[in-house]
Formats: structure tokens, C-alpha cells, sequence
């Protein structure tokens, strides 16, 4: 095989490893919806499926492994959908265990060494699953063990006779990215092929043909012990583009003229289809068949057919979809994405040199370009954009598995699914719900027997929410258990020396302190115990996706843990402002309204932080310029932008207001991580370099004392 061949098998391989995930995923939401409610024969229905997709995929790449086990599980769920085996408990548990077996088989896919442990829990699990099926079903007959016999075997005997397949690809098999190659070979794990003769007259003339459109069919013989059933199924993967037809051992005259009715639209299809079948099926032919097309006949019955192989191309056509659905990696939008980036940045320069210039047409023309590139990144961004949802689900599994080790009977809620997030901040974001949701479950909700005794249902509710707000996406992870126990939180922290012996900190001060590294108030520590468990590497995680997360608790009711992220980590829609000889700007989507600073903080100059009266409501502001030690213009009209996170709502006294700013956000270097406040950098059009605000960290440092004269950015970088 050349180095092309290589690369080209390693895109399909890549391929069909997506795929398989996408289906052991259906195979698990199935599932769970199987356990809920077991009368749901579509829930079954979409288990088999999913796990018939994988073994027919696998099948095609000679993946035997895979193929050999999913062909367990495939026949359980098969007697499950039949009701000749209950959904047990027990046929759960081995299910779903499957479910993970098949991940770690696809994991060791085109690995040169496999891990013999694996293998060995396939065999061990295969023959659980065997033993389910047959203790409770019974015993079967040949044709039935046949089926329930793993795919790897030598292949079955012919005792159930000599079947006759007739397979007519549909027009867009290849388009669609189908070999039916693949699934021809794949009949060979049911049997003997004893012959397969192609059918070409569906071939136009070379000059109208499309090399896109699949214009052939297939006549095959196979001698199996497998039923109908089973062998239409090494095609289900087909079904929609092909048309078969499998006719029995011992069918009939009658059945073959109804297949050749089905297959020979015109007199010259006949005569080529009853050629191929005189050829595949020799002596043992039915007799009809043998008769055969004088070449007069096809002389005559040519231009018809030209004519009718133009007519079914153009219908082919017409019958194509119009849009489809292509794959694209994440790297290759990421480099689109930056090269977005830099069209920001250039097309901020030019209208800077257009306003120097003073140049009308140089300026539409650059306003023209701009425009543009603003359609081009939201057009960008948009690609990167996918629904939380599939990661929320994901936690059914987690839900489901840890309850039942807890000896808890808990409900999952899902909401907001279908609120859009940036795919690198979903993948990123997976790991601190994964801590919040088993702290939720093992901390948060009661056993029964507490729950009853509270007066709450036995049940308890876990429930996830995610939706936008103000220019950022919020997710809760809220539970209706006993709520954090603030005092005990409290004592331990001052136990530990965290916070003064006399602090005094409002509810939300020591819920946050649950977040300190290794804090936790759990008496026993178990790989579940404890909202501190892990806690602190949330709140890492978070404020690295410039997020916050935020705690709330009503004792005895539950608790929420939300958590605020910006809708992307790439280009945002900036408002630029100036303190001193530097340029900040702020995301805009927060940035309230614009006024001249109250006359509260013009009577405390040197204060970094205070108070002012905003229309009779009482709220914080923080001077920017004393927060990084800037010194503040003597005589100068300064500004006050008033922000909101959330419902929190704080005054920030600037120099001057440059208006809005597309910003392309650069990571700092890391020399540079101990600044406060700062979440990254951008390049204006001018060539210099403006400090992107992190507001709630900003918000988190105003709390600061009002009294310190320092500069806090100043202290916290000698600190």
C-alpha cells in the first residue's frame, strides 16, 4: 500500500471512529430511556440500530474485534425487542457495561498492539451476555445459535440452504461515501458467497455518464443458516441507498418473475438480468431463466435503451439533496478563526489611515471592508458554535451510575440544552460539571430515609440549566438537597486559618471559601466526598475560560452552583477607554451606559474604591487609573462606565471613552499571569497594545478596602 493509500485509510478510519461515537452515544441515551420506561419499543429500536451501525461500519473496515462483540449485545437487544428476554435489571447492567466495553475496543482501533486484558473482558462479557440469552430464552434452534454465535467464528453450514440476493445500488451510495464492496465481503461472516455477477445495463453512454452516481446492481448467491432477518440486516446500514430483495431457498418460478419485473424496466434489463442469473446459477437455474436475448433483439432494443439510462440519470439528479452535511476539524477552523482575527486587526488600521487621511472614498471604502469582515467573523464564530446539550446528557450515565453506588434515588433534569457555546469551551467546560454534578449527588441530596424524614419526595432532583444573559452563557447546577452548612463551613475555615477567628463575611464570602485548595468538610474522604473535593480545580478551570462561578444555598431546600462564561474566547465586540498612556477595553455586551463621574468620587480623588448615587440606587465604583497605578489627569474631563454581571451592577471611572472595538483577545505571556483583573490583550489598529478587562475579577478586587491610598494591581504585584 502507498503512503496515499495509508493517509486515505487513516481519514476513513478517522471517520469512522466519529461516527462510532456519535452512535455509542445514541446506544447509551437509548439506554437509559429503556430503563426509565421499558414499554418504549422506539428506545429499544434505537439501541439496536445504533449498535448495528457499529458492527456493519466495523464489518466494512475488518475491525473483527468490534464486530465480534457488538454481535452479542446486538442479538440481546434483538430477543429484548422480540419480548423473548424481560429488560431485567441484570440485562441493564450488562448492557450498558457493553456499552463501555465497545469505547474500549474502538479506542484500541488501528492500534498495532491491543491490550490482552481488553480482549478478555470482551470474552468474559460476550459470554455473560450469551448466558442471559439462553437461560432465559431457552434453547434454540440451529438457525437461531447460528445468529447468537460471535462474528469471528468459522463461518456456519450451509444446512439451511442457497439464497438468492439481487442488489440494486440507489444513485447516491458513492456520494454518500458507501463501498458496496464492503458489505458484499461483510456476507461472509454469515456464510459461503458461492457467486455474485454484476449488473451493468443501468450504465449510460461515456459521455453522459457521472462518475458520482452509482448506476449498478449485484445478483448474489449465499449459502447460510441464517435467517432472512439476519441477512437483510449486513445491509441495514444500506437501507437507504439501495433496493434489496432476498429471495429463500426453494423460491419459485413466481418470485423470480416478480424480482425480474422489479428489476428489468425494459426488454433489454431483462435479457441482462436473466444472462447474469443463467451465469451465477448454472444447473440450478430456475428453468424460465434460461431463456437468453438473440443479438437481434438487443440491436433493436439499444436506442431504448440509451434512452432510458438519460432519463433515471437526469431523475438521479434531480433527486439529490440539496444540502448536505460535511465533517471539518476543529484545527482548520481554529486557523480560520485567526486568520479572522488578523482581518480585524487590518481592517482597524486602514480606518485608522483613512481618518488621517481625511479621505472620503478611502474612508467608505474602508467602512465597505469593514463590514465585511464583521459578517465574515460572526460567520466564523457561528462554525465554532454548538449546543451544551450533548454534553448535559452525557450526565445521565453519570446521574444513573453514581446514585446507585450511593444507594440514592435521584432524577436528572435537563434544560437549555439547545443554548450555543463556543466547542472549545464545551469540551473545557465537561470536567468541572463533572465535579459539580457527583458533589451534587454524594454532598448535596439526602439518602431516602432523610429525605422522607424531612417531609421531601423520596426522590431526589438534580437538575441542569444553561441559557443566555446579557452577553454570556450561564450554567446552573442546582440540586433540592440539605444546601451547604455555612457555619460548619466557617468553622473549618477558620480551623485552617483561612479567615480571621472574628471575620465577619456575608453568606456568599463563605460559600466561596469552599473553593480554597484541599478545603473540605467531608468526615470521611471517599473518591465522592465533599463539595471541596476537586472544588478548587472548578474555580481554576472557570476563571481560565474567563468565567465565574458563583454559590447559592437555601438550607434544607438545595443549592445552585452557576457558572458564567463569555459566549467565545476568540473575538468579541469591544469597548475601547483610556487610562493614562494605556488602553483597556471592556467586553461590550456588559457596558451599560456612559456618565460624568458623580461628584461622590470627585470628593475622594486619591480613593480607589467607594460609592456613588446612581438615580437613587447606592453603588460600588473603582477608579482604573489608581487600580494600576496610572496617575489621574489633573483638570480633565473623566468618564464613568457603569458595567453589569449578572445583577451585579459597578461604576468604573476612566479617562477617556474611544468608542466600541472589534477585539481579536491575545493570552498574555505568563510572565504576566500575576496580574489582577487582566484576561488578555489585543492589538489596536495603530499597531499598539490594549489590556482586555476580566470584569469579574475586577468586581472581586473593588471589595478591596476603600481606605488602602496604595494602587491594589501595585501591592498584589509586589505581593
Amino acid at each position: 500500500m502507498n503512503t496515499s493509500d495509508d493517509e486515505l485509510l487513516a481519514v476513513a478510519r478517522a471517520g469512522f471512529l466519529d461516527e462510532a461515537r456519535e452512535n455509542l452515544q445514541q446506544f447509551e441515551q437509548a439506554l437509559l430511556t429503556m430503563e426509565a420506561d421499558p414499554a418504549d419499543a422506539e428506545a429499544v429500536n434505537s439501541a439496536f440500530r445504533a449498535a448495528h451501525t457499529i458492527k456493519g461500519t466495523a464489518g466494512m473496515f475488518g475491525f473483527d474485534a468490534v464486530v465480534g462483540f457488538v454481535h452479542e449485545v446486538e442479538s440481546l437487544l434483538d430477543l429484548i425487542r422480540e419480548n423473548k428476554v424481560p429488560l431485567s435489571e441484570l440485562a441493564m447492567g450488562l448492557l450498558l457495561q457493553s456499552r463501555d466495553q465497545m469505547e474500549r475496543l474502538l479506542n484500541e482501533v488501528g492500534l498495532a498492539d491491543t491490550d490482552p486484558a481488553v480482549a478478555a473482558d470482551s470474552a468474559q462479557l460476550g459470554q455473560a451476555l450469551r448466558e442471559l440469552r439462553s437461560g432465559v430464552h431457552g434453547s434454540h434452534d440451529a438457525g437461531a445459535k447460528a445468529a447468537h454465535a460471535p462474528a469471528d467464528a468459522s463461518p456456519p453450514a450451509a444446512v439451511g440452504g442457497v439464497w438468492h440476493l439481487s442488489l440494486q445500488m440507489g444513485p447516491d451510495a458513492l456520494r454518500n461515501g458507501l463501498d458496496p464492496a464492503s458489505f458484499i465481503r461483510y456476507l461472509a461472516t454469515l456464510g459461503e458467497v458461492q457467486g455474485i455477477r454484476t449488473l451493468e445495463h443501468r450504465l449510460p453512454e461515456l459521455a453522459e455518464l457521472d462518475p458520482e452516481t452509482c448506476y449498478l446492481g449485484f445478483e448474489i448467491r449465499l449459502a447460510s443458516a441464517h435467517d432472512q432477518a439476519a441477512i437483510e440486516g449486513v445491509f441495514e446500514f444500506l437501507r437507504e441507498d439501495c433496493d434489496l430483495v432476498v429471495l429463500p431457498p426453494g423460491a419459485g418460478s413466481a418470485e423470480y418473475e416478480a424480482l425480474l419485473a422489479r428489476r428489468a424496466p425494459d426488454d433489454a434489463a431483462r435479457a441482462a438480468v436473466l444472462a447474469c442469473w443463467q451465469q451465477l446459477a448454472g444447473p440450478d437455474a430456475p428453468p424460465f431463466i434460461e431463456r437468453r436475448e438473440k443479438p437481434e433483439d438487443r440491436r433493436v432494443a439499444e436506442p431504448e435503451r440509451r434512452s432510458a439510462a438519460r432519463e433515471r440519470r437526469n431523475s438521479d439528479r434531480a433527486s439529490a439533496e440539496e444540502t448536505r452535511f460535511i465533517r471539518v476539524r476543529a484545527d482548520k477552523l481554529d486557523k480560520l478563526v485567526d486568520l479572522i482575527g488578523e482581518l480585524v486587526i487590518a481592517s482597524s488600521g486602514a480606518q485608522l489611515v483613512a481618518s488621517r487621511e481625511q479621505s472620503p472614498s478611502f474612508g467608505e471604502a474602508a467602512q465597505r471592508i469593514h463590514d465585511l469582515v464583521q459578517e465574515a467573523r460572526d460567520g466564523a464564530l457561528g462554525l465554532r458554535m454548538v449546543p451544551i446539550g450533548e454534553t448535559f446528557t452525557r450526565f445521565q450515565r453519570v446521574v444513573r451510575d453514581v446514585s446507585k453506588q450511593l444507594g440514592k434515588d435521584v432524577e436528572l433534569e435537563i434544560s437549555g440544552g439547545d443554548t450555543e457555546l463556543d466547542k472549545s469551551m464545551v469540551e473545557t467546560i465537561a470536567d468541572p460539571l463533572m465535579h459539580l454534578v457527583r458533589n451534587s449527588l454524594d454532598h448535596g441530596i439526602e439518602p431516602t430515609e432523610d429525605r422522607i424524614a424531612a417531609g421531601k419526595p423520596a426522590r431526589g432532583r438534580l437538575a441542569l440549566h444553561a441559557y443566555h444573559e446579557s452577553g454570556s452563557v450561564v450554567i446552573e447546577v442546582s440540586d433540592d438537597g440539605r444546601g451547604l452548612n455555612r457555619d460548619r463551613i466557617l468553622a473549618k475555615a477558620i480551623e485552617r486559618e483561612l479567615v480571621p477567628a472574628n471575620a465577619e463575611l456575608s453568606d456568599e464570602e463563605i460559600y466561596q471559601l469552599i473553593f480554597k485548595p484541599g478545603f473540605s468538610t467531608a468526615e470521611q474522604v471517599t473518591n465522592l466526598s465533599g463539595r471541596g473535593v476537586g472544588m478548587d480545580v472548578v474555580k481554576r478551570n472557570v476563571e481560565a475560560l474567563r468565567g465565574q462561578i458563583t454559590v447559592a444555598s437555601h438550607p434544607g431546600r438545595g443549592a445552585t452552583m452557576q457558572i458564567r462564561l463569555p459566549l467565545t474566547l476568540a473575538i468579541i465586540d469591544g469597548f475601547l477607554t483610556a487610562v493614562g498612556h494605556a488602553s483597556y477595553v471592556l467586553p461590550l455586551d456588559i457596558v451599560a451606559e456612559c456618565i460624568a463621574v458623580p461628584a461622590e468620587c470627585l470628593a475622594h480623588p486619591t480613593r480607589v474604591t467607594g460609592t456613588f448615587d446612581l438615580r437613587g440606587e447606592v453603588l460600588p465604583y473603582l477608579d482604573l487609573s489608581l487600580f494600576y497605578g496610572h496617575t489621574p489627569p489633573h483638570g480633565s474631563r473623566r468618564s464613568l462606565v457603569l458595567v453589569r454581571d449578572g445583577h451585579t451592577r459597578v461604576g468604573l471611572v476612566v479617562d477617556r471613552l474611544l468608542g466600541e472595538h472589534q477585539t481579536v483577545i491575545k493570552p498574555l505571556s505568563p510572565i504576566f499571569r500575576h496580574l489582577r483583573a487582566i484576561s488578555g490583550s489585543t492589538i489596536l489598529g495603530s499597531g499598539e497594545v490594549a489590556l482586555v478587562i476580566d470584569v469579574p475579577g475586577l468586581m472581586a478586587c473593588a471589595i478591596q478596602s476603600t481606605t488602602r491610598q496604595r494602587p491594589l494591581a501595585q501591592r498584589s504585584q509586589q505581593g
